[in-house]
């Protein structure tokens, strides 16, 4: 089993699987739609919705004028909403960041237990004692991090911007500490040759895609394009026609001259792709080679603790306040407003 797998525990797939076998018998979508649209003008709320929940939970966030996007999309646009209360779908880190660079709005979760492998995986003290060893280093920190993490940072990226960030530091000649994703972290020094050390963390998601799978369902569509977020492993990235964040493969899905693709990234893409591009095909991307039992099965499981019931319930009583001490919003905020205003 990888590192990152030991975060996953059967209660919470079974809880996560639940969630996604029920939604129609848990929830009817009319009478949820009607109420979260109530919710929301009686609160003066917005909802920021990530790429990866729940397809309902996106189609309802845009139709009320909320925001479905990647991480580094998701907080600009979290700065720049003017409603007071803002309820973000996705995992717990990116509503701490929407805190951070929007201390005076109120930021609410439909639940607090979903977190991030990433997250998980890179305690701030553990990073702290790493970083003091390597005081001449770059600390460059993935998005998907905790609040206490980014505190810590000399820079925020997210891998809509990541190689970029690199590139430039590279060219300082800087040398640079890396946390927490050891495969987007790879990734980032094979492209640029940047003197880089990573920390040893994953996506319990993207970990799983295997090139073997990746092979036999190729040779199943020898003419779908394949389309692969950084997060994975190299042997799977060596494989993409193109290669990048959820925005950049949306985009790609887009453009690119094929009529299939085969996807390694979390399924719940999907609903954007298909929404943009509805004459084309898409695969999911095999999570485990033949025989093997998969533990995320291309879906983060705290993600899919994201329901429309819980999101109308936290919009309803405003329940689940993300709250941060003052003095870590302020050392985040360093980091995060170059992250934001960080031009290619």
């Amino acid at each position: 089993m990888e590192a990152s797998s030991k975060f996953l525990n059967s209660e919470l797939i079974s809880r996560h699987q639940f969630t996604l076998n029920n939604v129609d018998s848990e929830t009817n979508k009319d009478l949820l739609f009607t109420s979260i649209r109530h919710n929301l003008e009686k609160n003066d709320a917005a909802i920021i919705s990530h790429y990866y929940v729940d397809p309902l939970i996106q189609e309802i966030t845009e139709e009320t004028g909320g925001f479905v996007g990647d991480s580094l999309e998701m907080a600009k646009f979290g700065s720049r909403c003017k409603s007071k209360n803002l309820i973000v779908s996705g995992v717990k880190f990116m509503a701490e960041t929407a805190k951070i660079l929007s201390p005076n709005k109120n930021i609410y979760v439909p639940t607090l237990e979903s977190t991030c492998s990433l997250d998980l995986g890179c305690p701030a003290k553990e990073l702290r004692e790493m970083r003091e060893k390597y005081p001449e280093r770059v600390l460059v920190v993935y998005a998907n991090t905790s609040a206490e993490v980014k505190a810590m940072a000399d820079w925020v990226v997210t891998s809509s911007i990541a190689k970029e960030v690199i590139e430039d530091l590279h060219f300082q000649d800087k040398k640079i500490l890396w946390a927490p994703d050891k495969y987007l972290g790879g990734y980032l020094q094979k492209e640029t040759g940047a003197d880089m050390i990573l920390w040893d963390s994953a996506c319990v998601v993207h970990e799983e895609f295997k090139a073997s799978g990746l092979r036999d369902l190729k040779a199943i569509h020898p003419d779908a394009g394949i389309l692969v977020h950084p997060e994975s492993p190299m042997e799977v990235v060596a494989m993409a026609d193109s290669v990048g964040s959820t925005s950049h493969l949306i985009k790609a899905s887009q453009e690119l001259n094929f009529k299939k693709f085969i996807v390694a990234t979390d399924k719940s893409i999907f609903y954007k792709m298909k929404k943009l591009s509805p004459t084309k095909e898409f695969f999911e991307a095999p999570t485990g080679g033949v025989g093997s039992t998969c533990k995320s099965c291309a879906h983060c499981p705290w993600m899919g603790l994201n329901s429309l019931k819980n999101l109308n319930q936290c919009i309803d009583k405003l329940t689940n306040e993300i709250e941060l001490d003052h003095s870590i919003i302020e050392k985040a905020k360093v980091p995060l407003d170059k992250m934001i205003n960080f031009n290619p």
